[in-house]
């Protein structure tokens, strides 16, 4: 009896033994599927905070032309992605770059254009002394592969409720004066053909004895100032394009500076 009653006791204890060996082992195999799934996510946060999660890889040269088509504000005359739609003289790309051979596109973006002569059309910049020969070709790759989403290639969020010059710096940004005048309006992109070799500052007690008014403000970013031919670099026109409100805040926000 007493050797039965040993036989069962060994029976159970090795029961348990393999019930923990086995428990063991399933969580090796769920240990391993979460880390080789995770190494073939990539998570991504957005501005906003929100995260998404996307396992099919982005061509880098086409990654990188996204945002530089962020960057360099080509969103807020052609459209989101391209689609078009803010003004009926500007283009949508969706179409168009498909059309165009490389060779075409880089001489647009680095020639500009549209009617120069007529500052109420809006009218696509020299870019060819802003923009190097490697992000016009990511520019380009970005176009010829259909402009895809891309996560975080989109302009900055409009700031709302916290004054005209809080939003106006960020739409400094978003449409791209930064690239050309620099942060804080101070300037310093060459500009080769221009009488002092450089982009204008906007700041300064000389910029604001020529532009002592806001409405002297608005109406140069209105009619841009599109002189000469490439390289050298123009302002676009842009009147059709940034609405009046964000006219009087891109002024309220160049008052602030230096």
């Amino acid at each position: 009896m007493v050797r039965r009653r040993r036989l069962t006791d060994a029976v159970a204890e090795a029961a348990v033994v393999l019930v923990a060996l086995f428990l063991a082992f399933a969580a090796g195999i769920a240990g391993w599927a979460v880390g080789h799934a995770t190494r073939h996510t990539v998570t991504v946060t957005s501005a906003s905070g929100a995260t998404s999660a996307s396992s099919t890889p982005i061509d880098p040269h086409v990654a990188a032309g996204a945002h530089d088509f962020s960057v360099f504000a080509c969103s807020q005359c052609h459209g989101d992605r391209g689609v078009g739609g803010v003004d009926p003289n500007v283009p949508a790309l969706t179409t168009i770059a498909q059309s165009l051979t490389p060779a075409q596109l880089r001489h647009i973006i680095d020639h500009g254009l549209g009617e120069s002569a007529n500052p109420t059309k809006p009218y696509m910049p020299v870019w060819g002394e802003v923009i190097s020969a490697q992000q016009v070709s990511d520019l380009i790759a970005y176009l010829r592969a259909g402009l895809p989403a891309v996560p975080t290639a989109e302009p900055p969020a409009i700031p709302q409720g916290q004054g005209l010059a809080v939003e106006g710096a960020t739409l400094y940004v978003r449409y791209g004066c930064i690239n050309c005048h620099g942060p804080n309006g101070l300037g310093g992109v060459p500009n080769p053909q221009s009488p002092d070799k450089t982009i204008p500052v906007l700041s300064g007690a000389d910029f604001r004895k020529q532009f002592n008014t806001d409405a002297k403000v608005i109406a140069v970013i209105r009619s841009g100032s599109v002189i000469g031919r490439a390289p050298i670099v123009s302002m676009p026109h842009w009147g059709g394009i940034i609405p009046a409100q964000q006219l009087q805040a891109l002024a309220a926000y160049l008052k602030t500076l230096k």
